[in-house]
């Protein structure tokens, strides 16, 4: 019995150092995963832009679904000819008191656009910019190449927040990752410490006083939610899918990430040239054995090109090539009469699912398919799978992204995705991503296969729990009693 009791302090003592005491009022445990960094512009994981979301404000928020655009660190991003572009910012400070001034926006981005971080895209090839100024120290200036509606949608991108000048100065990203100074509702106290995780400090519009963030698996964290000593955990793990929806019947949320897997086929070669074969292809991929297996349930299968997260709106038809019809896929592929066999390549974190995905499609159609790591060429003999990550919301970014991963140059595809990033109104651009997104959907030159998803549970004394596609649960909005 000494020998239980002593276990029993012991596993006490081990459990206070984890920080899963009693709760406390006004203070909100939180459950992530270790971030891969907590440098905003090089963030592409859900744990990074979980926490990063608190410590910086955006110049605006960009809804995919409808366009709208609301203004936050900007009071205004307007333009008059959709080529010069004015942004008029709020008073604000970084949390080491230094003003945050349009120089502060112009000197990130210089440093962002020379990098090659995750968000160094949005302003090289989606932004455009010929000239971008502080034309005072409230006000951005920004000169495009060619006239672009866009902007405001670019401009949310959670990777284009500012940097305090020290950083700029310095140079010293990972020295900075570590003790990160922001410009939003809440400031990091004490530096992040890996492994364990860090609080946040409340200095803005937020509702709780004190946030702390936890680093650790989820289902440990799950659990840690069932018990009591965890507010909120922001991953659920696929072997507690099903029991989430008991265990935490009003007290669970899940949200669209910005994030899709496809099948992208090498349209220049021979073999992959008739899109019958593509479309073949694309109805033999079982697309809930995907989900319910190597996916884990993270995962919602493919219902369009466009993933929710960069969607424009609901589409009106189905689509048909997001379907599983073997007997389909056998006759479309006899039809052109595909010689059979091929391989299949994967990227770095994509061999489990890829794997499954071959093992269905050589026992739905019948033909030989392997699957192989990626050489490095671009010149690929077989189709390939393609995990996107987006750094924005716009359908613009996506879009392009798939034709490049496939090689596919249509005029007339190119011609509406140049027509849609200069659309003067969310609705006239939004219509001409779906026209885009049907041509694709036509000439299948890549298959849609999931979209990746969010799950989060929380305890009784938690509420106002909402999400967004690049925020997951947003903290600052969340209350505790």
């Amino acid at each position: 019995m000494r020998l239980l009791a002593l276990f029993a302090v012991l596993v006490l003592a081990v459990t206070g150092c984890t920080g899963s005491g009693p709760a406390r009022p006004g203070v909100l445990s939180v459950g992530i995963r270790e971030p891969a960094t907590l440098l905003p512009a090089d963030l592409a994981d859900q744990a990074g832009r979980l926490v990063t979301s608190a410590l910086w404000t955006p110049l605006a928020d960009y809804d995919a679904a409808s366009g709208k655009v609301t203004p936050r660190a900007a009071a205004s991003i307007e333009s008059a000819d959709r080529v010069h572009w004015t942004v008029k910012l709020r008073p604000a400070t970084f949390h080491d008191g230094s003003p945050v001034t349009a120089q502060s926006y112009v000197d990130t981005w210089r440093a962002i656009a020379s990098a090659h971080w995750v968000s160094s895209p949005v302003l090289t090839k989606l932004l455009r910019a010929r000239e971008i100024k502080a034309a005072a120290p409230d006000t951005i200036a920004l000169t495009l190449d060619r006239p672009s509606g866009q902007v405001p949608a670019l401009l949310s991108a959670p990777g284009l927040v500012p940097l305090p000048a020290p950083v700029l100065a310095s140079r010293d990203w990972d020295g900075f990752a570590k003790a990160p100074v922001g410009n939003g509702p809440y400031r990091l106290d004490g530096g992040w410490k890996p492994g364990s995780g860090g609080t946040l400090k409340r200095v803005g519009a937020g509702k709780a006083e004190e946030i702390e963030l936890r680093v650790g698996e989820p289902a440990a964290q799950y659990d840690a939610v069932k018990a009591g000593t965890l507010d909120l955990a922001t991953e659920v793990p696929g072997e507690r899918h099903e029991a989430m929806h008991g265990e935490f019947a009003d007290h669970h949320a899940s949200w669209a990430l910005p994030e899709a897997g496809y099948l992208a086929f090498p349209v220049a070669n021979p073999r992959f040239a008739d899109a019958t074969v593509r479309h073949g292809f694309a109805l033999g991929v079982d697309r809930a054995a995907l989900e319910a297996g190597p996916l884990a349930h993270q995962v919602d299968p493919a219902k369009a090109m466009l993933p929710p997260s960069a969607a424009p709106g609901e589409r009106s038809g189905t689509c048909r090539p997001c379907t599983f019809d073997a007997a389909a896929g056998k006759a479309l592929l006899k039809q052109a009469a595909f010689p059979g066999g091929a391989t299949v390549y994967f990227g770095p974190g994509a061999e489990a699912w890829t794997r499954t995905l071959v093992v269905g499609l050589h026992k739905a159609l019948d033909v030989s398919v392997t699957a192989q790591a990626a050489p490095r060429t671009d010149q690929l003999d077989g189709p390939s799978t393609v995990d996107v990550k987006q750094a924005t919301g716009s359908p613009y970014e996506l879009l392009s992204e798939l034709a490049t991963a496939s090689g596919y140059t249509d005029d007339v595809f190119r011609q509406n995705l140049a027509l849609a990033d200069a659309a003067a109104t969310p609705e006239e651009a939004g219509e001409l991503y779906r026209l885009a997104e049907n041509q694709l959907l036509r000439d299948l030159p890549v298959a849609p296969l999931w979209s990746g998803h969010g799950h989060a549970v929380w305890g009784s004394r938690v509420h106002d729990v909402t999400a967004t596609p690049f925020t997951g649960p947003v903290l600052a909005g969340i209350g505790v009693s």
